[in-house]
């Protein structure tokens, strides 16, 4: 059997491998967005929430839910993915993959196949908090599903990127504190676009982030900021041409081979 996906049992294997390396380290991946999410709506979703009583036709508590799990979404994704690939080739494990019969297209889509997993558990750990703590769910399943794991995608195949190309830990905390989180920040996760200042607002409409967290929150709301077939289309744009940098840099294979 030849081509790119020759090796379904090899394929499997990383996706299989990587979530079990989530579930084992629990303390980092699966408790920091639980907690995280209960501290946040019970501060801002009170202490805002009794001088914002009602944002797009929903409670602020509501209005902040979608923001959460979209912040947890893009930090989770990115930053497991990148760590997982830079502890393998600190560590010499990458060279199991280069010599096992896999293909750049099977390693690329395994470890992105993971993140888009990885990401819908983590979605659903803050939905069922979200759900307990503030009664609020999605109305449009296929939007919010397609969103999480678009963006899954999109972050899973930067953090490929970073990790591959990183020669120390801090140039992937460097992305994820300098870039990733200012933006998502500004993004609208915590206030409407209405309520920031009108130089942000100009930024907002430019920031992908805020495209993100839009398009999830008009899952829950059913009303968007900004069109959603430009934000999806947006979102799809950024996520091929991260994936299709992430499959090249392992085609020739960059900082693999030593």
């Amino acid at each position: 059997m030849n081509g790119p996906f020759a090796n379904p049992v090899g394929f499997l294997s990383i996706i299989r491998r990587e979530m079990v390396r989530t579930y084992k380290i629990i303390n980092q991946a699966i408790w920091p967005p639980i907690i995280t999410t209960v501290l946040y709506v019970l501060v801002f979703g009170m202490a805002l929430g009794s001088r914002i009583h009602s944002v797009g036709g929903v409670s602020y508590a509501a209005f902040l839910i979608p923001g959460l799990i979209m912040l947890q979404i893009i930090e989770q994704t990115y930053s497991e993915c990148s760590s997982s690939l830079f502890q393998n080739r600190f560590m010499g494990a990458i060279q199991e993959l280069l010599v096992a019969p896999l293909s750049a297209a099977e390693i690329v889509a395994a470890f992105i196949v993971s993140a888009v997993l990885r990401a819908l558990f983590i979605a659903g750990l803050v939905l069922a908090v979200g759900a307990l703590m503030v009664h609020t769910l999605p109305t449009n399943w296929p939007l919010f599903l397609g969103v999480t794991m678009l963006v899954a995608v999109l972050f899973g195949a930067i953090g490929f990127i970073f990790g591959l190309t990183a020669d120390r830990y801090d140039n992937i905390a460097a992305f994820s504190t300098f870039i990733m989180t200012p933006l998502v920040f500004v993004g609208g996760v915590f206030t409407p676009m209405r309520l920031l200042p009108a130089p942000i607002q100009r930024i907002s409409v430019i920031n992908p982030m805020f495209s993100m967290i839009d398009a999830l929150r008009a899952s829950f709301t059913g009303h968007s900021d900004l069109p959603l077939p430009i934000t999806l289309g947006v979102i799809g744009i950024l996520a091929i041409i991260s994936t299709a940098i992430a499959y090249r840099l392992t085609a020739i294979g960059y900082k693999l081979r030593v």
